[in-house]
């Protein structure tokens, strides 16, 4: 059976997931729709050609309202409300929601009201399960809707944790992760209400908090 997906943010992680799915060549799943703000040209663009990855290979080509990859079209939507976006339409099985705002259970579940069957976020989601594949699946159940992949920290961090409390056991712990920087630092110099992250973000080493510990905890 393949499953239809539809991606609620083309970011850097929707862009990935997209980019990953084409080069694994999945036959399962198949990006019928995206929701991004980013015009198809832009979104286009940005998808075949990436910084840290290099040109993807695939026959690529956009109308106004559509991505076309390798002869598949994927439908391109241009709404800042969930609500206003009509999932059934594309008979989207599963939204991929990437735009790190809709992090909650309830926000999330706009999707469901929309037309999509399940939602996972692709980030920290308060009041909804999170899922790490390979330390936590089994407690993944059919009737459950909407599921957060947890943060990229907790994805590195929890099999280690698992493991080291399955054969010694833990009683306390420290961790530091280092992230690279994201579009909500400044490139240069500039304002912004988090006074470390108005630092040059090429130049500037920012001390800041990660919920990956309490999301360890919830696993």
């Amino acid at each position: 059976m393949t499953l239809k997906v539809g991606i609620n943010g083309f970011g850097r992680i929707g862009r990935m997931i997209l980019r990953s799915i084409i080069e694994q060549n999945r036959k399962d799943l198949e990006v019928v729709a995206i929701n991004n703000r980013s015009n198809a040209e832009t979104s286009s663009f940005l998808l075949i050609n990436d910084t840290v990855h290099g040109k993807l290979k695939s026959k690529i080509n956009h109308s106004e309202k559509a991505i076309n990859i390798d002869e598949k079209k994927i439908n391109m939507i241009q709404e800042n409300e969930i609500s206003k976006i009509d999932w059934k339409k594309y008979k989207v099985n599963i939204v991929l929601e990437c735009t790190g705002k809709f992090n909650t259970k309830e926000k999330s579940s706009q999707h469901i009201n929309s037309g999509a069957n399940k939602v996972i976020v692709s980030a920290p989601c308060k009041g909804a399960k999170s899922i790490i594949y390979g330390v936590n699946e089994k407690n993944l159940k059919s009737s459950d809707q909407v599921i957060s992949a947890a943060s990229c920290t907790t994805n590195c961090l929890a099999p280690v944790v698992q493991t080291l409390n399955k054969d010694f056991g833990i009683e306390r712990g420290f961790m530091t992760t280092i992230h690279s920087y994201t579009t909500d630092q400044r490139l240069l110099d500039n304002s912004h209400k988090d006074l470390r992250r108005a630092r040059s973000a090429p130049n500037s080493m920012v001390p800041t908090t990660t919920g990956a510990t309490k999301s360890l905890g919830d696993i």
